[in-house]
């Protein structure tokens, strides 16, 4: 079959799909992606996947996609992240008989994005850009997709889903926020954005960002003109989203866990889903938190997800007439609904409002407070202390600041002593460096050699027979 293209595409092969589910790495798994579409999503992704790996790495590819093949979850569009042409279409050409589009990933803002050089740290390579797509468009079966994020400025956003488009994109989800806003510093999506790029291309585009509800499914489609709207954080604390219901979170977490009896994935993407789904419970019944944390099987989930039934149902029962959600909640804490990121507060007119993470973190006596990262390690390591007085002090190169061998002859870290010893033709034994002994040996190969018997210049060879 002819491959279909634009608005064909999007109407025929992906059923004029109006509610999708993002492609969110660990969180997007089969298992997550079928209870979605049994509560009104009509498309999904994949995770992402990393081209390069997916195409040298056959359990990569086995474990993520080929053992997956369900014909409920259809259609699917498979995201990769890639930064060279050649590799993106391997990997494509790989994967496309298993879904029914290919996605390149221009918008993971996340600091691996920007370590491994591929997301939206490519946004201003235009020319690789093209080339990426236009060699994929050329190539595969099916239509390749973009999921970009926007420039501060709306007209550059315009030329560049402009750019794609030309370049064979058939499809454009564009979040509306800049690679800049994340984490707390995340901020509101800007709509306008996404309603200037709808207006200047003709493919479909799918909004991302500021979606909680239903209600912000509507209005988005209504404000912006997209074609659809895409969820991520709003699916993961409510999956029936797009139902335009909010029920109890057990009645989601008891058929997702069922669904991943049969589908099943890393306990770590299950237990990652119930902190999304018990998040508003989990701040009233802490000890469960730390139970669903330490949990080592599925069956422990599904033991804990039990008492955080009976927990809410005991809540329920105490409930008196007329009482209202604590905690400025819409509903209360045992029913599916939106966390909203709070916000970075103003910042100060000499910083021109932008502050760091971890200044936030400060002003708000975060740094007596463990990251959940210590917290997870001190749970493995109850002896495990953080405190940096506690910490040993290391004597500092004097060349560089980094912490100096303490057997080191020059009194460097072992950087800068190969330097000098290798300049000095010295040895280091604390660092395990020899250069003055090998030097020292490769000297003495050269000097002339005594001769051997029976050689010019050597002992006489003795005779056998005058041993006799």
């Amino acid at each position: 079959m002819p491959k279909l293209q634009g608005f064909e595409f999007w109407s025929r092969t992906l059923g004029g799909a109006r509610h999708v589910v993002a492609p969110m790495v660990d969180q997007s798994e089969l298992a997550w992606r079928l209870l979605s579409r049994r509560h009104g999503a009509q498309l999904c992704y994949t995770p992402m996947l990393h081209a390069q790996v997916f195409v040298r790495d056959a359990n990569y590819r086995k474990e993520n996609l080929y053992c997956e093949v369900c014909p409920e979850d259809r259609p699917l569009i498979v995201q990769f992240c890639a930064n060279d042409p050649e590799v993106f279409v391997q990997a494509a050409l790989l994967a496309q008989d298993y879904c029914d589009a290919i996605d390149l990933n221009l918008g993971c803002p996340q600091m691996i994005a920007k370590r491994g050089h591929y997301g939206a740290f490519l946004q201003e390579e235009w020319d690789l850009l093209q080339r990426m797509i236009l060699l994929a468009h050329e190539k595969l079966a099916v239509p390749v997709t973009c999921k970009i994020r926007v420039f501060p400025e709306i007209d550059k956003t315009v030329r560049y889903a402009q750019m794609l488009e030309k370049a064979g994109c058939q499809l454009l989800t564009v979040h509306g926020r800049t690679k800049e806003q994340k984490g707390p510093l995340s901020g509101t999506a800007s709509w306008e954005h996404i309603k200037a790029v709808r207006k200047a291309v003709a493919i479909p585009v799918f909004a991302n960002g500021n979606i909680q509800c239903l209600r912000d499914v509507e209005r988005c489609i209504q404000d912006t003109g997209v074609q659809g709207v895409m969820s991520a954080e709003g699916n993961l604390h409510n999956p029936a989203l797009f139902e335009g219901r909010s029920p109890a979170v057990w009645e989601l977490a008891e058929e997702y866990l069922d669904i991943v009896r049969q589908h099943p994935c890393p306990l770590s993407c299950v237990r990652a889903h119930l902190f999304k789904l018990w998040h508003h419970t989990l701040q009233v019944h802490q000890q469960l938190r730390e139970e669903l944390a330490k949990v080592k099987t599925l069956e422990g989930v599904v033991a804990v997800n039990q008492e955080l039934k009976l927990r809410c149902q005991e809540d329920i029962s105490r409930q008196k007439e007329g009482e209202k959600p604590s905690g400025g909640l819409p509903f209360f804490h045992w029913i599916c609904q939106p966390y909203l990121r709070p916000g970075p507060r103003e910042g100060s007119k000499e910083s021109g409002g932008a502050r760091s993470k971890r200044a936030l973190e400060e002003e708000e006596g975060g740094t007596d407070v463990l990251s959940k990262n210590k917290q997870k390690k001190q749970l493995r390591n109850p002896h495990k202390t953080f405190d940096p007085s506690l910490k040993p002090k290391y004597a500092k190169c004097d060349q560089c600041g980094n912490p100096k061998g303490n057997r080191c002859v020059f009194s460097l870290c072992r950087g800068c002593c190969k330097t000098s010893a290798f300049r000095e033709a010295a040895d280091c034994p604390g660092h395990g460096l020899l250069f003055k002994t090998k030097l020292e040996k490769a000297l003495a190969w050269k000097e002339p050699q005594p001769a051997g018997p029976g050689e010019p210049g050597g002992l006489p060879e003795v005779v056998g027979s005058a041993l006799a």
